[in-house]
């Protein structure tokens, strides 16, 4: 072999394309890994604020979005969350485990990418080079591509495309892998931001900016889906886990409601206390659940008429209109804050034309996806590294 001539070459040093590195070289693969950016592997890095949430202990086909769901059924039941676990417990990182199963390294994400790296030297088959952009990807025979780069051209039997989506452009998010799969007649359903805090521009701002910092445990709601976790007030709207979960299956000029009394019925509690404590004001048996700041927010939103009125006063039927108006509070964000800060991309390379076994082109022999540039899309808690390295295993056993 020339000095640029390998058997397979992936683009993209993040988490499925360091983890397909090491696991086609392990079958005696020569495996160059080319990544623009400056490191490999910024996004483990940051992931999880700094902590990576590496997989989650209950990964299910449910967890991930896509327009052919079944999809991620063959990858994720060949290499499981708990062969991850099991490969993190034999290089003895330090991990617990926090709400909803999801899995959290105790000592840093660094602890997930020095793994990688450590298992890509351990073969002496793997080349990464770093400051290195892809200009194009030619098939030269029909076992053979040549791939043109900023420091040189190299030739692969196999192309790996694991270049991520657009999300958080700053750690290395581009398009070159959707443009590389146009070329090869792949189709790319539209990206957009996913995991993604909500903007508004509308007077229900002006209340975020006053709440920021603020996180209380809701449900968040549409017709698609709910989740019940914590939601962030921020200067520029909502944030936080229920938020970022809900942005996946939300599109700009639709609304969704916010439940604040997920844990309890609103009106049967109002009721009782207007037998047990009728000289009480609704402000004071709200701050039992939620910050005083909050609760004269929704006040002078919700029940101004009512706030200097002790509740054994207030009609049966205004309690239950409240009660409903803070079970399906509605809002309706402007938008996102788009990639800059979005976490996942949602949308990307259609599967129905890659091989749910190889991650294999259907259209091109040789050309492999994994990861984020595929139509595959995780909910919050792990499930998009398990994605990646799921979808690693399966195209670095056929590579």
């Amino acid at each position: 072999m020339s000095l640029n001539q390998y058997d397979v070459l992936i683009i993209g040093a993040g988490a499925s394309g360091l983890m397909a590195a090491y696991m086609a070289a392990q079958r005696g693969r020569r495996v160059v890994v080319v990544e623009k950016a400056n490191k490999v592997g910024k996004k483990i890095l940051m992931s999880g604020g700094g902590k990576c949430n590496f997989t989650n202990l209950y990964v299910e086909p449910e967890n991930f979005i896509s327009h052919n769901p079944h999809f991620v059924i063959s990858a994720l039941s060949r290499y499981s969350n708990w062969d991850f676990i099991g490969l993190v417990a034999d290089h003895g990182i330090q991990y617990e485990e926090r709400k909803h199963g999801q899995l959290f390294t105790l000592n840093g994400s660094k602890d997930i990418l020095t793994m990688l790296l450590n298992e890509c030297e351990k073969t002496g088959l793997v080349e990464i080079k770093t400051n290195c952009d892809v200009k194009a990807v030619t098939s030269i025979n029909d076992c053979n591509f040549q791939v043109a780069t900023n420091i040189g051209y190299f030739q692969a039997e196999s192309v790996v495309i694991a270049s991520g989506g657009l999300s958080i452009p700053t750690l290395g998010g581009s398009a070159i892998g959707y443009e590389i799969a146009k070329q090869f007649g792949h189709h790319v359903f539209p990206t957009r931001a996913g995991l993604v805090p909500f903007t508004f521009t509308d007077s229900f701002k002006e209340i975020t900016h006053r709440l920021s910092g603020n996180a209380i445990d809701v449900t968040l709601s549409n017709d698609l889906n709910s989740f019940t976790e914590a939601l962030l007030f921020t200067h520029r709207g909502l944030s936080g886990p229920s938020a970022l979960q809900l942005s996946n299956y939300w599109h700009v000029g639709q609304s969704f409601q916010i439940n604040f009394f997920p844990q309890i019925d609103l009106n049967e509690y109002l009721k009782s206390k207007k037998t047990a404590q009728p000289k009480v004001f609704i402000r004071t048996l709200f701050n039992e659940f939620l910050p005083k700041s909050i609760v004269l927010e929704l006040q002078n939103l919700i029940w101004p008429d009512i706030a200097e009125i002790a509740i054994g006063h207030i009609s049966d039927e205004r309690l239950l209109t409240l009660s409903q108006q803070l079970h399906e509070f509605s809002v309706k964000p402007s938008g996102t804050e788009g990639y800059r800060t979005a976490e996942v991309t949602l949308g990307g390379v259609d599967t129905t034309e890659v091989s749910s076994k190889t991650m294999e082109s259907k259209k091109q022999k040789g050309l492999f996806f994994i990861g984020e540039i595929l139509d595959v899309t995780g909910h919050l808690g792990g499930f998009n590294f398990q994605w990646a390295w799921s979808s690693a295993h399966a195209t670095a056993q056929y590579v």
